[in-house]
């Protein structure tokens, strides 16, 4: 949990670089095959974006590439919203094996189902209790965090589609059988979902290391989204604004910060604390 801060003004194409490197780690060795949730090649891409049968996470470019092969595949991928990562084609030769004939271009197919926003939302009752993630992007923090969600009751985890990791293979082995269990939806505005919930009477519930109350002193019984910022640089400037209030988890040693999987059990147990001691 860190402090509210601005969208990184560097350039956008070095950020998605960035992105795509912690997602797609170093390997001392090249894979001898694929991960199982990976399609590579223009002709295996091109169908499965044309079928749409299978909800495809990403398209993973090889930088350099002849543009007019991948043409296709990425009016497709734009017309749909999918995130185009473009990386070293040594790194894509990682992602896909070094056997592969991958083209410069390769897909990450869902290791798991999402819903609709709306599903989630129509699903709710009175105390309704929600998660929102404000671009994390470590896949072992996210499949941390769906697992406290499930073991807390959360009725539904809402995460961007852009600058986030999602259900990748990691993220549901992080997860230990959770993404079974708990309902996760991919949302393209964050900030135009605040404003759904405060329509629906949920109180949009934030976190910032400088917020005026403890997560101790909020009412968790009422109907609440809690939204976590993602790792490093805490809830974007608009996210925070949105939110109804903010509050933080008291730090009481040196380091003014818990990781966000861990800020997520606190307040998630806290807010579960407080619903079965009214019910009582």
């Amino acid at each position: 949990m860190k402090k509210p801060s601005s969208r990184n003004a560097s350039n956008p194409k070095s950020d998605r670089f960035r992105s795509a490197k912690r997602e797609y780690p170093e390997r001392a060795v090249r894979n001898a095959e694929p991960p199982k949730n990976v399609i590579f090649g223009v002709s295996p891409v091109l169908e499965a974006l044309r079928a749409n049968s299978r909800r495809i996470e990403k398209i993973v470019v090889a930088s350099g590439s002849k543009e007019h092969r991948l043409r296709d595949i990425i009016d497709i991928a734009k017309e749909r919203h999918l995130l185009i990562d473009r990386v070293a084609r040594e790194q894509l030769d990682r992602i896909t094996g070094s056997e592969a004939n991958h083209q410069g271009v390769a897909a990450f197919i869902a290791a798991a189902d999402y819903v609709e926003a709306d599903e989630i939302l129509d699903s709710v009752g009175q105390d309704a209790l929600l998660l929102l993630l404000d671009g994390v992007e470590d896949p072992r923090n996210l499949g941390a965090i769906l697992r406290t969600a499930e073991c807390a009751g959360v009725d539904g985890v809402f995460i961007p589609e852009r600058r986030a990791v999602g259900l990748t293979e990691t993220v549901t082995k992080a997860a230990a059988g959770a993404t079974e269990h708990i309902k996760v939806a991919k949302v393209s505005n964050l900030n135009l979902l605040i404003k759904d919930l405060k329509v629906r009477n949920i109180w949009v519930v934030g976190t910032s290391t400088d917020a005026a109350i403890d997560h101790t002193e909020w009412d968790w019984t009422r109907s609440s989204a809690l939204v976590l910022g993602g790792e490093g640089r805490g809830l974007h400037r608009l996210v925070a604004e949105n939110c109804d209030i903010l509050v933080k988890i008291p730090m009481y040693g040196r380091i003014e910060s818990l990781n966000v999987s861990v800020a997520a059990g606190v307040i998630l147990f806290e807010a579960r604390r407080q619903r079965i001691t009214k019910s009582e």
